[in-house]
C-alpha cells in the first residue's frame, strides 16, 4: 500500500479521463454514437402512442430504458457536462421523472472532473407532508444559477414550469439541457422564459422521419 499522497495522485490520475469540461474531442464524438445507438437500439419505438402532453404519435421515446442503466447514465452524463463547457452555474437538477436518473451521475462525474455541482429535482407539486418541498436536494441559495436537464422534451411543459418554480425562490436557470428534443415547442417555451435549450440530439437523428 502506498502512502497517502501516492493514492490522491493514482485517484487524480484515474479521474483525469472524466475531465468533461474539454471541448468536444475524438472520444467524446465516439460516446455520443454509442448513446444515439443505444437510444434507437432500447428506447425509440416505432407506435402509435398517446403523450404526456396529450398530443398523439407515431413513435415513443422511453428514455428510462437508457438513463437507468449503468452505461447510459454514464453517457448522458458525460456528454451534458460537455455540452456545458465554459457555463457559469452553481447546481444541476430538473424535473421528475425525466431527470431523476441522471441527476446522480451528473454529480458524480463533476465531483471526478474536479468542479463538483449538487443536484436537485424539482417535484409536479410540493410534497403534501413533512416540510412539503417541491425542489429536492441542497438548499439553492437566492441569487443561484442552475441548470436544467430533462431526458426528452416535447412541448417543454416541465421545463417551463421548473423554471418558474426556481424563479419563485430566485434562483435564475441559466440553461437547459435536454437528451432529444422533439422539435414540438419546447425550445420556444424555454426561450419564452429567457433560456436557451440545447439538445444531445434533434429528433431526426432518432426517428429518421422527422424533418429537420
Amino acid at each position: 500500500m502506498g502512502s497517502l499522497e501516492e493514492q490522491i495522485k493514482l485517484e487524480q490520475d484515474n479521474s483525469s479521463q472524466y475531465n468533461t469540461t474539454q471541448p468536444m474531442d475524438r472520444m467524446i464524438k465516439k460516446e455520443r454514437e454509442e448513446l444515439r445507438q443505444l437510444i434507437i437500439r432500447e428506447a425509440y419505438f416505432r407506435e402509435k402512442i398517446t403523450l404526456s402532453s396529450g398530443k398523439e404519435s407515431d413513435y415513443y421515446i422511453d428514455a428510462r430504458r437508457v438513463t437507468l442503466t449503468a452505461r447510459g447514465a454514464y453517457l448522458c452524463a458525460r456528454l451534458i457536462l460537455d455540452k456545458l463547457a465554459g457555463v457559469n452555474y452553481d447546481a444541476i437538477g430538473g424535473p421528475t421523472l425525466g431527470a431523476d436518473p441522471m441527476v446522480g451521475a451528473l454529480g458524480v462525474l463533476s465531483l471526478q472532473a474536479g468542479h463538483p455541482k449538487n443536484t436537485f429535482i424539482i417535484r409536479k407539486s410540493p410534497k403534501g407532508h413533512g416540510k412539503q418541498q417541491q425542489i429536492e436536494g441542497p438548499s439553492l441559495a437566492k441569487g443561484a444559477r442552475v441548470v436544467l436537464v430533462d431526458d426528452v422534451a416535447t412541448t417543454g411543459k416541465a421545463l417551463a414550469e421548473s423554471i418558474d418554480v426556481l424563479s419563485n425562490i430566485g434562483v435564475e436557470t441559466v440553461k437547459a439541457v435536454c437528451l432529444v428534443d422533439r422539435g414540438e415547442g419546447a425550445r420556444e417555451a424555454v426561450a419564452a422564459r429567457h433560456c436557451e435549450l440545447a439538445a444531445l440530439f434533434d429528433i431526426s437523428e432518432i426517428h429518421p422521419s422527422s424533418p429537420r
